[in-house]
């Protein structure tokens, strides 16, 4: 595919979930984005921001309430899972819990195992005894494990070793797009290096495309060449990751850069936010960032702000750009 292509598009997307009294929540709250073919667009934003929830939705493991998701050129908003079954080979998810995302009864090799039976090949056949055991080699080369490791339980890895293991069972199909749902949150910081670094060099050696959800913006910063910034289920900061991150110009953005712990901190600081993220079930009037921005004018409370392109070609949703 050309590097230019666009693998994946959402227009517009709403996912909303309902109360018990009655009232809804939108997790996810009109966003449009575009993934192209071999970037790594990162996704970051305060816990809760609706990051999963959009990550999920992308790739239909969650209805959408509303809109519109591309994969390849094809809809696939109100695909049956008929119809998606051949697509989700070439999309895949690595989640954030390795320990609860892997089956604690089934050895490694059957689990990796399962979607090459399951799934056929590209001609309609189905794979062979042969074709299967040689491809579980090849994703233990790929991710750095012994191939003893196919006769083991989870529970008898580490945590960056079981997450290896769901990378592996991510490529197991050869899929273009991968979703990376916090890969390294929940692992030490050695550890999330070798990840991050591993990361990277299968996008080189495969030619994959990732949709990186993270709170870590120095993850972000290295693996990253585009960022989206997501604040209470919207977009308010996108474009390519050394602009965005060295030269925020969203107050919610620079926030979360100036939250980074630094020994020393130059250029323009602003007061520290206050207040935590507002309620997803109220409906804010205005900019949704209003309520906790330092720089926020009376305008800010009645209009909402769309995102506007600026000269060095990113987007930003602000009244008043830190530009």
């Amino acid at each position: 595919m050309p590097a230019s292509s666009t693998v994946l598009s959402a227009h517009n997307l709403v996912k909303t979930y309902g109360l018990s009294d009655g009232r809804k929540v939108r997790a996810v709250d009109g966003i449009s984005l575009t993934v192209q073919a071999g970037e790594v667009l990162g996704l970051v934003g305060e816990s809760g921001c609706g990051k999963s929830t959009l990550g999920r939705c992308l790739l239909r493991l969650m209805d959408v309430s509303q809109g519109q998701i591309v994969f390849e050129g094809q809809d696939i908003t109100h695909m049956s899972e008929a119809a998606l079954r051949p697509v989700r080979q070439r999309m895949q998810m690595v989640f954030q819990d390795s320990h609860a995302s892997l089956n604690p009864r089934r050895r490694v090799g059957d689990l990796l195992a399962e979607p090459l039976k399951v799934h056929r090949q590209a001609d309609g056949q189905r794979r062979s005894s042969a074709e299967i055991a040689r491809r579980l080699s090849e994703l233990m080369e790929l991710v750095a494990l012994p191939r003893n490791a196919l006769d083991r339980y989870p529970h008898e890895f580490s945590g960056g070793q079981r997450q290896r293991i769901n990378i592996a069972r991510a490529l197991a199909l050869s899929p273009l797009l991968v979703v990376a749902d916090e890969p390294v949150s929940a692992l030490d910081v050695s550890v999330q290096a070798q990840i991050v670094n591993l990361f990277a060099d299968l996008r080189e050696q495969l030619g994959l495309t990732y949709l990186f959800i993270a709170h870590d913006l120095a993850v972000v910063r290295q693996i990253s060449t585009r960022v989206a910034v997501m604040y209470l289920g919207a977009i308010v900061e996108t474009g390519v990751t050394d602009v965005v991150l060295h030269h925020p110009a969203h107050p919610y953005t620079r926030a979360l850069m100036q939250a980074v712990p630094r020994p020393v901190v130059g250029g323009m600081r602003l007061p520290s936010l206050k207040g935590d993220v507002p309620s997803p079930m109220t409906r804010q009037t205005g900019c949704r960032f209003h309520m906790r921005c330092p720089v926020a004018q009376p305008s800010c409370v009645t209009n909402v702000p769309a995102l506007q392109r600026l000269g060095d070609g990113r987007e930003v949703a602000c009244h008043f750009p830190l530009v």
